[in-house]
């Protein structure tokens, strides 16, 4: 009867991750404020709600490009052709290439990604409850990580109680039996998780990701609006400039 204990542990070990996924994903739901449901994105706003700091880099990048005020070269190198930014954000990524006029592409992402305009335009958007705050979208991930590994022990705990020696015949099917229900019950959570918490695990608020899916169909199919529309939702993948697209995939790959 010693496999009691592992059944025990494996119970234990299953009910406390789904109730901490279930408390992360209350906290979540309680952290998003009524309203923002009218509110109209801007390009960076959407492009932190689609892909978080580091889209917004791209986007910027992109978008500076295109205007000929930025040089990016399949390299991997960024230059500055015009040292005046239009924004907090521009300007924050022409301080980030450097008075020398010229960086890795990679070392700006970065920087721009951790910038005070791009942590601004975040507390703005959590303020405004359309972006998720940091404290739930990794609660949320941290107890979505521990149900699986809890899902893992009841097998694992399973295989070690069938194993023992001494059981009696048709001892392994009871066994078998009882091992099934924490597993179920860890495997129940996680589906839940997929289609219920999932939106929360992301830098969008259900909120946000529906003010992103109702983005107008025009601008995203047309003009120079519509492409930087597509990289703000879709990224750097959007641009249809092969040279422009493999600057950065020089970029991430000297990352």
């Amino acid at each position: 009867m010693f496999w009691l204990l592992f059944l025990l542990m494996a119970c234990a070990a299953a009910f406390l991750s789904c109730a901490r996924l279930c408390l992360a994903a209350v906290h979540a739901a309680e952290s998003e404020p009524a309203g923002g449901g009218t509110h109209e994105l801007t390009l960076y706003e959407a492009a932190f709600l689609s892909g978080g700091p580091y889209r917004v880099a791209d986007l910027t990048l992109v978008s500076m490009a295109r205007s000929r005020r930025l040089l990016l070269a399949h390299t991997g190198w960024a230059t500055v052709v015009d040292p005046v930014g239009g924004d907090d954000i521009e300007r924050s990524v022409i301080g980030a290439i450097g008075p020398d006029g010229q960086s890795r592409i990679g070392a700006v992402r970065r920087a721009t990604a951790a910038a005070d305009a791009v942590r601004a335009l975040a507390d703005r958007l959590v303020a405004a409850g359309l972006a998720v705050p940091d404290g739930a979208r990794s609660g949320v991930a941290g107890a979505v990580r521990q149900v699986r590994a809890a899902a893992l022990a009841v097998v694992t705990l399973a295989g070690v109680a069938l194993l023992m020696p001494g059981q009696a015949p048709g001892d392994g099917v009871l066994i078998a039996a009882w091992f099934v229900l924490p597993l179920a019950l860890t495997l129940a959570c996680l589906a839940i998780a997929r289609f219920e918490v999932h939106p929360y695990t992301r830098w969008a608020s259900p909120t946000g990701q529906r003010l992103i899916g109702a983005l107008p169909r025009a601008v995203r199919a047309t003009g120079e609006a519509g492409l930087l529309t597509a990289v703000a939702v879709h990224g750097v993948r959007a641009v249809p400039d092969a040279a422009l697209r493999s600057a950065f995939g020089t970029a991430q790959r000297g990352h």
